[in-house]
């Protein structure tokens, strides 16, 4: 049976114990691991950076999915390659010249995602579609963990999936933002390929299971 892909943001995690945050993953059916990076400028929120992400790739083997909420992400793409990322997403409202910054991620051997803001059409992706490996939709206004699931997110992700199918692109399709147990199998059977969630696994009094909560239901 296919299940989603569940890749726990560690924004909510204990950072006062990540080692044992990264055993508790290691542990988990969690496929990728989330990294969102923020730089107080593009989002109101300054979270962690290269040098953190460097020594958290010795803890696991686990794909690292980066998702940056950076102005200017073009500058850094060759060091987010050298310390481990094995995908990188960019904010398609940062770029000026998106395919020159997805066709470099790509060169250069990562997996190559834009996000879309909450107000962000998925129609401006047409003329990209077919070359992104992931398509990043955001539930919540970005910047900040615990907030409340935008009900249109289902509908976009919608319009993503058809976005897909009509270009045969292979992109699969991410949604991060508000995201529970209870809204799981909607997001799913919308068409998403990929679920983030950080408080309700970090916030749960069973990690393992919250995330067992997410994949199967």
């Amino acid at each position: 049976m296919k299940t989603p892909i569940i890749a726990p943001s560690i924004l909510s995690a204990d950072f006062a114990d990540l080692e044992k945050t990264f055993k508790m993953l290691n542990q988990s059916e969690a496929e990728w691991i989330h990294l969102d990076v923020m730089d107080g400028n593009f989002v109101p929120n300054i979270s962690f950076g290269m040098p953190v992400i460097k020594n958290l790739r010795k803890l696991t083997t686990k794909v690292f999915d980066a998702h940056l909420m950076i102005e200017q992400p073009e500058r850094y793409i060759h060091n987010f390659k050298v310390i481990g990322v094995d995908v990188l997403t960019v904010h398609y409202e940062t770029q000026i010249h998106l395919n020159r910054t997805i066709d470099l991620i790509k060169k250069i051997g990562m997996k190559a995602g834009v996000a879309l803001n909450p107000h962000t059409p998925v129609s401006l992706l047409k003329d990209i579609i077919a070359e992104l490996d992931l398509v990043l939709i955001m539930s919540v206004n970005p910047g900040y963990s615990g907030q409340k699931f935008i009900e249109h997110s289902y509908q976009k992700i919608t319009e993503a999936k058809e976005l897909i199918s009509a270009t045969g692109s292979k992109a699969l399709i991410q949604v991060d933002g508000g995201i529970n147990a209870a809204n799981a199998p909607k997001l799913y059977a919308a068409g998403a390929d990929v679920l983030v969630a950080a408080s309700y696994i970090f916030n749960h009094d069973n990690p393992l299971k919250a995330i067992r909560n997410l994949k199967y239901f």
